[in-house]
C-alpha cells in the first residue's frame, strides 16, 4: 500500500505496476486510484505519450478526483511512471517529476487565498509575527516554533504590517518542491480549499479549450 513517504509513491503500490503485464492487468479494472494512506491524493493513469515519455504510461497525481483534461494539464501535480524498467524496481521520489504549470497555479492560489484571508491559521500567525516575513510551510513537514522550515518545504513568503499579511508582497520560494521523502504537498484547510476551487475551475476551462 502506497505511503506518504514519496520514496514509495503509488497507488496499491507501484511495485504492483512494475511490469507491463501487472500494469495491464490492473489498469483493465480501473485508472483512478485515491491513496489509502492520503485522502484527497488521486493517480490517474494516463496513456502515452505523455510529458515523461512518448511511448510509457504514467500516474497523474491530482488533488482532483476527476482525471485531468490532458496529460499536460496544469492540475496535476507531477508525473510517477506507471512501469518501471525493472520487475524489482519500486517507482518512487527519484522517479516522480513535479509540473511546473501546477507550481503556477498552486502560487496563484495561495496569493489570492491570503488577499482574502481565507486560512485561520496564517491570519494567526501574522497576528502573533506583527511585523516583518511570515513563511508560508508545506504543513508535511512544519518546523518547531520560531524556527524556519527546510527551504524544500517553504513554498513562499509575504510581508506583515501591525499583524496583517499585505497579500501583494507574497514571493514564491524557488526551492519549494512539491514532492520531498516527507510527502506530497499538504496545505492548511483555508489554502486546500482555495487550491482545489482553483484547480476545478482551470480543469473546466482547459477542458472546453480541448474541445474547440
Amino acid at each position: 500500500m502506497p505511503t506518504s513517504d514519496c520514496q514509495q509513491l503509488g497507488p496499491l503500490s507501484v511495485r504492483h505496476f512494475s511490469s507491463t503485464r501487472s500494469f495491464k492487468d490492473q489498469s483493465s479494472r480501473a485508472t483512478t486510484f485515491e491513496d489509502p494512506s492520503r485522502k484527497g491524493l488521486f493517480y490517474h493513469l494516463v496513456p502515452p505519450p505523455t510529458p515523461l515519455s512518448d511511448t510509457r504510461p504514467v500516474f497523474a497525481l491530482s488533488l482532483l478526483a476527476n482525471p485531468p483534461p490532458s496529460s499536460e494539464s496544469s492540475t496535476v501535480l507531477g508525473w510517477l511512471p506507471a512501469e518501471t524498467p525493472g520487475d524489482d524496481h519500486e517507482a518512487g521520489l527519484n522517479d516522480f517529476v513535479q509540473n511546473p504549470r501546477f507550481l503556477w497555479l498552486l502560487h496563484e492560489a495561495i496569493a489570492s487565498g491570503l488577499a482574502e484571508a481565507v486560512d485561520d491559521i496564517q491570519v494567526s500567525g501574522a497576528l502573533q509575527l506583527g511585523e516583518g516575513w511570515m513563511h508560508i510551510h508545506d504543513d508535511r513537514n512544519l518546523p518547531p516554533l520560531n524556527r524556519i522550515g527546510d527551504p524544500d518545504d517553504i513554498i513562499g513568503s509575504v510581508q506583515v504590517e501591525g499583524g496583517k499579511i499585505l497579500a501583494d508582497t507574497y514571493q514564491a520560494m524557488p526551492s519549494y518542491r512539491v514532492c520531498t521523502a516527507d510527502g506530497v504537498i499538504q496545505l492548511t484547510e483555508g489554502l486546500t480549499s482555495k487550491l482545489r476551487a482553483l484547480l476545478n475551475a482551470r480543469a473546466r476551462e482547459e477542458s472546453l479549450k480541448n474541445l474547440r
